[in-house]
């Protein structure tokens, strides 16, 4: 079997181990793969792993010997499964990795906002509070979260488990989400989106990119909200409108925008939410802990072995 990763940086840039592969067939890994160079680099591949390299009906046609495609991640729009499928080449993907990775994520941006912890840690080193006349210095609001409503969008792993976080914080916790009431914990209220958007103090979105919930958060939506709310955003760039978010945060109908991921990745330089004071842009890292990492690693691994073993898990 020849094995060829066609962008292995992101999820292993060096401290995990691919060596468990070479077990089972021989490896070539590449870093990065520019489009063009795909099909040279894997025409010969009877397995390929890629985490961002798509594989279309176009490039499908040209690799006749493929037979497994391991996505390294949980999303694969990166593939083109209907003719994969046509083809009998098998996919697979790495479901649930990093749950609680994307949970730390979406608090430490909340605390971000409502304790500015990094803020003050910088105002420290520039002698703020050395020609302080208090014993403490601050010069933002600071927020506690109890008692305060999350309105939780999408009740998946993730959402499920912002929602216990949330409650321990003594937050009320509110949710769209298909899921019946009477499933929920009793923790949880279930709200209509309207009602989520006018009542909650935090909005989070867990909820999957389709043409409903294409942006989802949009000058409409924002006007259903307090002009305090925070919003966060670790699922995917397009649930937000990005002119009309930046445009509440200059005009102070909101308060703030949280986001690990944007509408294109890397943003360019005129991207509007770059600009914000109170937009706070992480850089796609909520799944990159090495924790979590691991994880990830050690499925897409352990689902080519399933593969090879004849017995493929994790199939798209």
């Amino acid at each position: 079997m020849k094995i060829v990763i066609l962008d292995g940086h992101a999820a292993n840039p060096g401290d995990l181990s691919w060596e468990r592969l070479e077990q089972v067939g021989t490896l070539t890994v590449y870093d990065r793969t520019p489009k063009e160079e795909a099909i040279e680099r894997a025409k010969d591949a009877d397995i390929i792993l890629t985490n961002k390299v798509c594989l279309w009906k176009e490039e499908l046609d040209q690799l006749p010997q493929l037979k497994y495609i391991g996505v390294t991640a949980t999303g694969y729009n990166v593939v083109d499964v209907e003719e994969a499928h046509k083809r009998g080449i098998v996919i697979t993907n790495v479901p649930a990795y990093s749950t609680e990775s994307v949970v730390q994520t979406v608090f430490a941006h909340l605390f971000t906002v409502t304790n500015r912890t990094e803020h003050y840690a910088q105002e420290v080193r520039e002698e703020q509070w050395v020609v302080s006349e208090d014993f403490c210095y601050w010069d933002t609001l600071l927020t506690e979260l109890a008692g305060k409503t999350i309105g939780i969008v999408g009740l998946g792993n993730i959402g499920s488990r912002v929602a216990a976080v949330a409650h321990a914080f003594g937050m009320k916790v509110a949710a769209y989400t298909s899921k019946s009431a009477d499933s929920l914990p009793d923790y949880i209220t279930k709200l209509s989106l309207d009602d989520l958007f006018t009542h909650s103090d935090v909005i989070t979105l867990h909820c999957p990119l389709t043409d409903s919930t294409h942006h989802l958060i949009n000058r409409n939506t924002i006007n259903q909200m307090k002009p305090s709310a925070i919003v966060i955003n670790t699922g995917r760039g397009p649930l937000i409108n990005e002119e009309d978010v930046a445009e509440a945060l200059h005009e102070k109908r909101l308060q703030a925008y949280c986001a690990d991921v944007l509408s294109e990745e890397p943003p360019k330089a005129d991207n509007p939410l770059l600009e914000c004071d109170n937009a706070f842009i992480t850089p796609h890292i909520a799944w990159a802990t090495h924790e979590a990492r691991s994880r990830l690693v050690d499925v897409v691994i352990n689902n080519v072995i399933a593969f090879v073993n004849g017995h493929p898990v994790n199939v798209v």
